[in-house]
Formats: structure tokens, sequence, C-alpha cells
């Protein structure tokens, strides 16, 4: 029987850009094993913070073959990868798609780990995203807000 891990994410953004954080929750099924994750930005959007959730927690997976399932309250995340656009996107190099750098980042880690995504209604009493929510606004509200870099490289080329 393969082992199963839930992973809950959210990602806030006071402002939009503006200053954000990603919250994670992460839950070994049948085993009283449970993660959390957040960090903060100085200056991003809710859609970066969203997927930035979803590529860290994959980051932090130590093993490979479980059974991954992601629950998001992100259709910008679900959607692209329950619609297939993830594969276009990626034969056309990113191009013409919003936060490609992450894009990027998240293919490989998609591919290895091959998690399920599954849309949930956010701030709708889910208590695991209720918690994500939680972190990711207190990540966000943090004095020492990291630099998205990324957002950062691509605003740059908009003016």
């Amino acid at each position: 029987m393969t082992e199963q891990v839930h992973i809950y994410t959210d990602g806030a953004c006071r402002g939009n850009p503006g200053p954000g954080g990603y919250g994670i929750v992460m839950e070994w099924v049948g085993k009283p094993y449970k993660k959390e994750f957040s960090e903060g930005y100085l200056r991003t959007t809710n859609n970066r913070m969203e997927l930035l959730a979803v590529i860290v927690a994959l980051e932090q997976l130590k093993f490979e073959n479980l059974d991954i399932t992601v629950y998001s309250d992100s259709k910008y995340v679900t959607e692209a990868i329950n619609q297939d656009w993830l594969y276009k996107w990626k034969r056309r190099r990113y191009a013409n798609v919003k936060n490609p750098d992450l894009w990027r980042r998240f293919m490989p880690l998609y591919e290895k780990h091959k998690p399920k995504f599954i849309w949930i209604k956010g701030h709708n009493d889910h208590p695991q995203n209720e918690r994500c929510d939680q972190l990711a606004v207190a990540a966000s509200q943090k004095k020492n807000l990291l630099l998205d870099t990324g957002f950062e490289a691509d605003k740059s080329t908009l003016f």
C-alpha cells in the first residue's frame, strides 16, 4: 500500500501586488505526522504565493512514490494542472504565461511526485485551509519580509 500525504496550501497578499505570504500544512495520512511552513515576501502577488506554497511543499518531500494530494483554494493553480494547461505552457517554454519562473520551478517537482490536485472553496471552514490562511496572512505581516526576486525581475521587464 502506498503511503499517502495530504498537502494543504494557501497564499495571501495585502494589495495585489503588495506584501504577501504562503502557508502550508502537510499531513501523513494515518500517522501522527504534521508539518507547517510559511514565509512572507515584501512585494508579490496572490497567485505567486498560491503557486509558491505548492512548490515549497513539494520541495519538502523526502520520499518518492508517495500518493500525494494537494488541496488548494486557488483555481489559478488547480486548473493549470487539472485542465492540462501546464504541458501546453511547457511546450511553449512558458511564453505569455504569468509567473514563468515559478512554473519552471514547479514542473520538475510535478513530474517527479505526480500529485493530484483538488480545489477546495476558501474561507469555508475547512480546518486545514483555514490554518493555511492564518499562516499565510501572518507571514505577510512579518517585519523582515523576503524579496520575491522572480516578481521583481518580471516586473522590471514591463517598464
